[in-house]
């Protein structure tokens, strides 16, 4: 997850990101219902201005005035005898027996179709590692904040104490149909890939690793952006991605159902290639039969480098070796895989994005996952497939291409106009939510995952 709001790859012994300022939720339609507690913003909230100090404000944030971030707010009136009467005994009686004749109704008479589990067991927190399910629980408060802020969805933290994928499995898979949509969140690869397959077997609602997907999504908007600036297409281009977990994966497979064809794919051993020992099934499927064993190999006139791993990997001696016009996605937080000052001297003509907030370009993927999920319930979708994947890419991509809006570039206090220094939208940029959202609601729709009577 990026620095500003959540950042896109987790490496060992990095920071806690910051969180995005939450916003009071929008009041229920009945005035008498009863009203949600006011948010803390930055102007209320007592924090230092030093970067220094980020760790103990942040555990002010958490504590005061509320501890956590997430609280319960009632969207009917309660204010008479009948009111109760209708909320739960007698009346509740009727919505039960509707969902009981059908389960479609539940998107009818409770708030299912605007419900999201974050769920995750804690094996892969942040930059943190395995430090169990209730460490965990300030990022899955986090997370859904970020749902609720962006794109008006109720989500619900829910941590597993378990390492084990059958009873993870099995817990998520016994509950998920009460919810929309279920989005897993840091779990430790490979298991991350098996759960996702298995409980999207089981269940009939969205089951999205973020982790993955978004990360893919996000990546794959920016890329194919920059390729188009700098005059190459994704078919011819060669691509070089270090990082072989849930993110590294997940950003090739993507790329590939895009339409790219020359892949290497390198972990903490070197490239992928048919033949080595001790490949997971999930990093073979892009095993190469080319010579290349080194990053140092693999980079050498390389169009694009993606990665998804940790500090330092690229050197100046390896982006010196890239063809011209190089792309550089160097995503890895709070120190990426090449330093961007390093980079634009070593290459001016280079492309760069990072996954940090206070350099241009920055890959978070805040730009997908609120909106994909609001596409996937407003159509009532049973999956999030590749065509509503695709369909964010290029909701996403096609946003940085049009007039930036005037409050944006006064936000960001610059001129944001489609190039080398922009070719993602910015995390606050309100159209995402209606652009993005619609785009996968249609893909839904003509995928034939939608059950919304549209």
């Amino acid at each position: 997850m990026g620095s500003g709001f959540c950042s896109m790859t987790r490496t060992a012994k990095q920071p806690a990101k910051e969180e995005a300022q939450p916003e009071q939720p929008p009041p229920p339609n009945d005035q008498n219902a009863t009203q949600p507690p006011p948010a803390q913003t930055p102007q209320t909230a007592t924090m230092s201005s030093s970067k220094g100090d980020i760790y103990q404000d942040s555990l002010e944030y958490h504590a005061k005035p509320t501890p956590g971030k997430l609280a319960t707010f009632i969207t009917k009136s309660t204010s008479s005898v009948r009111d109760l009467s209708l909320a739960y005994s007698p009346g509740v009686a009727e919505p039960v027996r509707q969902i009981a004749k059908d389960k479609e109704n539940a998107y009818v008479y409770t708030g299912k179709g605007n419900t999201v589990a974050v769920i995750s067991n804690g094996t892969a927190i942040l930059g943190l590692g395995n430090l169990g399910a209730l460490a965990s629980k300030p990022v899955m408060e986090g997370k859904c904040l970020l749902f609720k802020t962006f794109a008006d969805i109720d989500a619900v933290d829910i941590e597993v104490d378990t390492k084990d994928v059958d009873t993870l499995v099995n817990v998520a898979a016994a509950i998920g149909e009460t919810w929309g949509g279920i989005n897993l969140e840091d779990i430790k690869a490979p298991e991350c890939f098996e759960v996702e397959r298995r409980l999207k077997e089981r269940l009939s609602i969205p089951v999205f690793h973020d982790d993955q997907h978004g990360t893919a999504i996000v990546t794959a908007a920016g890329l194919l952006n920059a390729l188009e600036v700098q005059g190459k297409e994704l078919k011819t281009a060669r691509i070089v991605c270090v990082g072989a977990g849930a993110a590294g994966i997940a950003c090739m497979r993507l790329i590939r159902t895009l339409g790219a064809t020359n892949v290497l794919l390198i972990d903490s051993r070197g490239v992928i290639y048919k033949g080595r020992e001790n490949v997971n099934e999930y990093k073979a499927e892009f095993a190469t039969e080319g010579k290349e064993r080194t990053l140092d190999d693999a980079i050498d006139g390389a169009d694009v480098f993606i990665g998804v791993s940790g500090p330092g990997i690229l050197t100046a001696d390896h982006l010196k070796k890239m063809a011209d016009k190089p792309i550089v996605f160097a995503c890895s937080n709070p120190e990426p895989e090449i330093q961007p000052e390093l980079a634009l001297k070593t290459r001016p003509d280079v492309i760069l994005a990072t996954g940090r907030s206070d350099y241009p370009n920055q890959v978070n993927n805040v730009l997908c996952f609120p909106f994909i999920f609001r596409g996937a319930l407003d159509a009532r979708a049973s999956a999030i497939n590749d065509a509503m994947k695709v369909a964010a890419v290029e909701a996403i991509r096609g946003l940085a291409k049009e007039e930036c809006p005037k409050d944006i570039c006064e936000l960001y206090k610059a001129d944001l106009k489609f190039g080398a220094q922009y070719i993602l939208p910015k995390p606050m940029d309100k159209r995402l939510k209606p652009v993005v959202s619609e785009a996968v609601r249609k893909a839904a729709v003509s995928s034939g995952v939608a059950r919304a009577k549209l």
